[in-house]
């Protein structure tokens, strides 16, 4: 079996992200969820432009909630 592209590798995990429901998401499946890279993440988190995230143990996580939210927000500031 040829190993899959990024592309293809990202797509496979987003559909592996959203066949189940979650109430929170790590930072990779976010950037999953959202169609950004994790290294864009780290970059919006230091200009203060991502989702609340709230720690559980050492895993980081953002809510659904956090989520639309967050959304919200960049919508707004887009406009």
């Amino acid at each position: 079996m040829p190993n899959p592209t990024k592309t293809q590798a990202r797509e496979e995990f987003k559909k592996r992200v959203t066949d189940v429901p979650r109430f929170a998401y790590s930072i990779e499946e976010f950037c999953a969820l959202v169609d950004i890279s994790v290294s864009m993440y780290g970059k919006m988190r230091r200009e203060g432009l991502t989702p609340r995230e709230m720690r559980l143990g050492r895993r980081v996580l953002i809510s659904k909630e956090a989520m639309t939210a967050w959304r919200t927000e960049r919508e707004a500031a887009s406009a």
